[in-house]
C-alpha cells in the first residue's frame, strides 16, 4: 500500500536528505503569512472585479466603514456599498470556505487511507453528495426545511465513501490501484445516476438549475447560504486539528498506529463520517468542484511537511486563496458570461493528477 510517509533508506542517507529539506523549507510563520496574504489579495480582487469595477481602496473603505463608521468616510454611492456587502462579499467568503473545506478534507482522506491520490472527487464522495442534492433539486423535498439539501448531500457522501472503502479493501489491504479504480468507478456510476435524474425531470427549470449546479459554481450566493457551510467547515477543521496526532500515526501504517494505542477502525469510521458531513455541507451550496482536495495538500506538504498540526491550517488558507482566484477567473474570462468554476479546477487539476500518477508509476 502506498503511503505518504517518506521511505527510509539504508546507510543514513534518508536522515541527511530529510535534514536538507528541513533546512531549505521556508519558516512556518512565513508560509502562513504568505498564504494569508494570498487570501486577502485574492479576496480584494474578487470583490473589486465585475461589471461595476470598484477600486481596491474603496473596497476596504466600505468594509472598514461597516466595521465602525469612524474607520472610513463614506465617499462612495449606496449602490457600490450594496454591491460589495450583499453581492460580492458573500460569494468571496463562500469561495474561501469551500476551498478551505475541500483542502482539509483531501488532506485528511489522504492520511486515513494512506494514499496520495485520495480526493473527495476521485473517491466518489462529491458524486455521492451530488446525487443526494440533485434528488432534492429535481424532486422538491423539503422535509427538513433549509437543511434538506445539506442532509441529503451528507447522506449521499457518507454512503459513497463507505462503498468505495469496502470495494477497495481485499484481504485486509488496500492498494493505490484498487482505491483509485473503486473511487473512479463509483464516481462515474453516481454521476450517471445524477445525470439520469436531471434529464428525466418533468420540471425544465429544476433540471437546468441542477445541471449548472452539477458543474460547480457559486453564483447567486447570499448571506443565508453562507452560515451553514462556514459553521460546518470551521468546526470540522477544528476537530481535524485536534486529531492531528492520530492522523500523523496513520502515516506510519495501520500496524504501527495500532501498536501505539490507536483504534484504527473506529477512528477511520469516525473520520469518514466527519469528512462526509463536511463535503455534504460544501457540495450542497457549491456543486461538484473537483481536484482542490488533491492539489492543495501536496503543495502544502512540500512547504511545511506532513505534520498535520502545521499542514492543516496552511492547507485551509491555500485552498481558500486558490478557489477565490479560480472563481474570479470563472467570472471574468468570458464576461459577461460565467464559466462554472468546477470546469476551471478540473482543467488545472487533471494534468496535476496525471503528473502525480506518472511520478508514482516511475517509483
Amino acid at each position: 500500500m502506498t503511503g505518504l510517509a517518506e521511505p527510509r533508506v539504508s546507510g543514513g542517507r534518508a536522515p541527511v536528505a530529510a535534514a536538507h529539506r528541513a533546512r531549505t523549507r521556508l519558516p512556518y510563520p512565513l508560509v502562513l503569512a504568505l498564504f494569508g496574504g494570498l487570501v486577502l489579495v485574492a479576496g480584494t480582487a474578487g470583490i473589486a472585479a465585475g461589471s461595476v469595477r470598484i477600486p481596491p481602496g474603496q473596497v476596504w473603505g466600505i468594509l472598514l466603514h461597516q466595521l465602525h463608521p469612524a474607520l472610513a468616510d463614506p465617499a462612495w454611492s449606496p449602490v457600490r456599498e450594496t454591491i460589495v456587502m450583499d453581492v460580492r462579499l458573500p460569494r468571496v467568503l463562500l469561495c474561501a470556505v469551500v476551498g478551505a473545506g475541500l483542502s482539509v478534507c483531501g488532506m485528511a482522506l489522504q492520511a486515513v487511507v494512506r494514499n496520495p491520490l485520495a480526493d473527495p472527487m476521485l473517491l466518489g464522495v462529491s458524486s455521492g453528495a451530488m446525487v443526494g442534492a440533485v434528488l432534492v433539486v429535481v424532486f422538491p423535498v423539503a422535509w427538513f426545511g433549509m437543511f434538506s439539501m445539506p442532509l441529503a448531500a451528507f447522506a449521499g457522501a457518507l454512503l459513497a465513501l463507505v462503498l468505495v472503502y469496502f470495494l477497495a479493501r481485499s484481504g485486509g489491504r488496500m492498494t493505490t490501484v484498487r482505491l483509485v479504480l473503486a473511487g473512479v468507478a463509483t464516481a462515474e456510476v453516481l454521476t450517471a445516476v445524477a445525470s439520469y435524474l436531471v434529464i428525466t425531470s418533468d420540471d425544465p427549470r429544476a433540471a437546468e438549475s441542477a445541471l449548472r449546479w452539477m458543474l460547480g459554481g457559486l453564483a447567486g450566493t447570499t448571506w443565508t447560504l453562507l452560515w451553514l457551510p462556514a459553521a460546518v467547515v470551521l468546526a470540522g477543521t477544528a476537530v481535524l486539528l485536534g486529531l492531528s496526532r492520530p492522523l500523523n500515526l496513520l502515516l506510519a501504517g495501520e500496524e504501527a498506529a495500532a501498536a501505539l494505542g490507536l483504534d484504527v477502525h473506529r477512528f477511520r469510521g469516525a473520520l469518514f463520517t466527519l469528512v462526509a458531513l463536511m463535503i455534504g455541507a460544501i457540495v450542497a451550496v457549491s456543486g461538484s468542484i473537483g481536484f482542490v482536495g488533491l492539489i492543495m495538500p501536496h503543495a502544502v506538504r512540500l512547504l511545511v511537511g506532513a505534520d498535520h498540526r502545521r499542514a492543516l491550517p496552511a492547507a485551509a488558507l491555500l485552498g481558500a486563496g486558490f478557489l477565490i482566484l479560480a472563481d474570479l477567473a470563472a467570472r471574468t474570462l468570458i464576461s459577461p458570461e460565467e464559466v462554472p468554476v468546477g470546469i476551471l479546477t478540473a482543467l488545472v487539476g487533471g494534468p496535476f493528477f496525471l503528473l502525480l500518477m506518472r511520478r508514482k508509476a516511475a517509483r
